[in-house]
């Protein structure tokens, strides 16, 4: 179990060994954005998907070799996560400002900040000052990442044990207000009748998702501003058209659904939540001693 722990990670870790850092991460992320908004959702999501396994340490970053079995075929992962080659374009341009000083660990969560904020989402002071990871686990990441199955109970539990609480864990689940899913991730929510989907929503995803094939047709996890990051897929969920078994659990008659109509109405709320939540998110297990990890020079394989 990997849970947020006290730690001396601090926003100013840079301000003396890498000052270009920063804006360096910024820029890269700008313009990536601006030609792709849907990029932004896999960058924050990369994020989430490296500290919920071994802590936010880059773990997942790290390709298949003869000694790692690579996060990336996790089955959460697998076909369904992209971006590694925009992480790999920012590290090349912080190094020729900072050769050896800044960790991939700390550039993912710069990423996703500057991603969040690049499509109308709010900021926040990344602490900063991890180290990577020399190892990855496939085992761990199947073992600890949510699945598309997953219920309400089994959502709240997986959070709980990282430190995160119900809100945090359904401000967290706002970030899917930006961004597409598969038709592999989406298909179970479509064919059950373990949450209710309003008809005609239904209908029009079946079209993209069929029963059998097209796993890797995508449709928007909000319908109505996929592009935009706001409280619209709070309010989608309240009409039951969340796309993800896993969303619309969180509006379900459930002891979450307070929390669905609140962002709905109040986007400040969510923005600040989501802010908190995500700086907390960043404490989950990071290596932090000289001893542990390193500063990868190449975040796909080890030094």
């Amino acid at each position: 179990m990997v849970a947020c722990q006290a730690n001396p990670l601090t926003p100013s870790f840079y301000d003396k060994s890498c000052p270009r850092a920063l804006p360096t991460i910024r820029n890269v992320i700008n313009g990536v954005v601006s030609k792709d908004r849907s990029m932004a959702a896999s960058l924050m999501r990369l994020h989430f998907h490296d500290c919920f396994v071994q802590g936010c340490d880059a773990s997942l970053l790290l390709a298949d070799s003869p000694k790692i079995q690579s996060e990336q075929n996790a089955f959460q992962n697998f076909r369904s996560l992209r971006g590694f080659e925009i992480i790999d374009a920012v590290k090349s341009e912080v190094e020729k400002a900072c050769p050896g000083v800044v960790s991939c660990a700390d550039i993912l969560a710069v990423v996703a900040r500057d991603a969040t904020v690049a499509v109308g989402g709010p900021t926040w002071n990344v602490k900063l000052g991890r180290r990577d990871s020399t190892t990855a686990s496939q085992k761990l990441a199947e073992q600890n990442l949510p699945t598309f199955k997953d219920d309400l109970n089994v959502m709240l539990d997986n959070f709980k044990r990282k430190g995160l609480n119900a809100r945090e864990m359904v401000a967290l689940s706002g970030s899917h207000t930006i961004g597409q899913a598969h038709c592999a991730t989406f298909r179970y929510r479509l064919y059950t009748n373990v949450t209710k989907a309003e008809s005609n929503f239904k209908r029009d995803r079946m079209q993209v998702c069929p029963i059998s094939g097209g796993e890797g047709n995508t449709a928007p996890l909000d319908y109505v501003t996929p592009n935009e990051f706001d409280t619209n897929y709070f309010k989608v969920l309240m009409e039951n058209k969340g796309i993800l078994h896993t969303d619309q659990v969180l509006y379900n008659g459930g002891s979450t659904d307070a929390l669905v109509v609140e962002y709905s109405k109040d986007k400040q709320t969510f923005f600040n939540d989501f802010a908190s939540a995500m700086v907390k998110m960043g404490d989950i297990g990071p290596l932090l001693t000289g001893s542990k990890g390193q500063i990868r020079k190449i975040c796909r394989v080890p030094n």
